[in-house]
């Protein structure tokens, strides 16, 4: 069976009935928009939107399960750069009426299993024929405290960086079965004062740079020093990209303290210093390998 033989409103029947909701969703799929109790004043309201693309972010022959995946972490790893909870999520399916329906479930079983590592409330969405390549989109909507909340806008002068995991060989695999570093930003902010911080899904050649000019400083990277994936060189770590780990600045009077508590709290997973932050100037500024950029061509 395939989409066209189907229909928009079974195709929805089908893939809503395995959707579970919080508590707090008092309309959710099946109506026009989702209606959410919003009690908390104390926190921001976060949103945030991200999609995949076939031939960008996935090839036709990827396990559409694995696309599921992805589609739904991606915003997710936004979510932990700015140190916030997700709880609802809508999708946006593009695809071609040909796509056969056996794909389209195995997508949501993707995409539920993500959902439920979080536990956020898939509540709706929309779907779209398409003459093209597939496309997913997520948006999630969460909070964070204000007192916790972070961008990349906060970084000083004399700030450490450093980075969650490791760096490169994403695109061999990981970039479709990465953990999004949620809990790990969550412990950081309750913790510490995190000046800065970004996912890293563009690769550090991209994202450093941008944290540097949103914070409006310089940059200094020890490249020996970035902690590499099983076969990657120094050049993949920057400019791969879909690492999906965490960048951040923090006061160096905080990093013997960070070190010796995250070596405890995550004993798994890496925490590496790869540099620090300047004062604005371009002699400070290393010319990187760019990562990936859309829309622009490489050469």
């Amino acid at each position: 069976m395939k989409l066209h033989n189907l229909g928009e409103d079974r195709l929805l029947n089908l893939l809503l009935a395995g959707l579970s909701l919080g508590k707090a969703v008092a309309a959710g799929p099946g109506d026009d928009c989702a209606l959410v109790a919003i009690h908390d004043r104390r926190k921001l309201l976060v949103l945030k939107v991200d999609c995949v693309v076939e031939g960008v972010h996935f090839l036709r022959r990827t396990s559409a399960s694995d696309v599921g995946w992805k589609a739904m972490m991606r915003p997710l790893s936004d979510f932990a750069a700015t140190s916030a909870v997700p709880h609802f999520a809508l999708i946006t399916v593009i695809v071609p009426e040909q796509t056969k329906v056996a794909w389209i479930k195995q997508l949501y079983r993707g995409l539920r299993r993500a959902a439920r590592r979080f536990d956020v409330s898939i509540v709706g969405g929309e779907t779209s024929s398409t003459p093209g390549e597939i496309a997913i989109s997520t948006s999630v909507i969460g909070f964070v405290e204000k007192h916790r909340a972070v961008s990349r806008r906060g970084g000083k002068p004399g700030d450490d960086l450093f980075v969650t995991g490791r760096l490169g060989g994403a695109l061999r695999q990981k970039h479709l079965q990465f953990m999004p570093r949620i809990v790990e930003s969550r412990w950081l902010t309750e913790n510490f004062s995190i000046h800065a911080m970004m996912d890293l899904s563009d690769g550090l050649g991209a994202d450093l740079p941008r944290l540097a000019r949103a914070s409006k400083v310089g940059f200094k990277l020890d490249t020996e020093n970035l902690p590499l994936t099983g076969g990657a060189k120094i050049n993949d770590a920057i400019s791969e990209g879909e690492d999906y780990e965490l960048l951040f600045a923090i006061s160096p009077r905080d990093r013997n303290r960070l070190e010796r508590e995250w070596k405890k709290r995550f004993p798994r997973l890496p925490l590496t210093p790869i540099g620090s932050l300047s004062r604005l100037s371009t002699k400070d500024n290393q010319l990187l390998a760019r990562g990936y950029v859309h829309f622009q061509q490489s050469g």
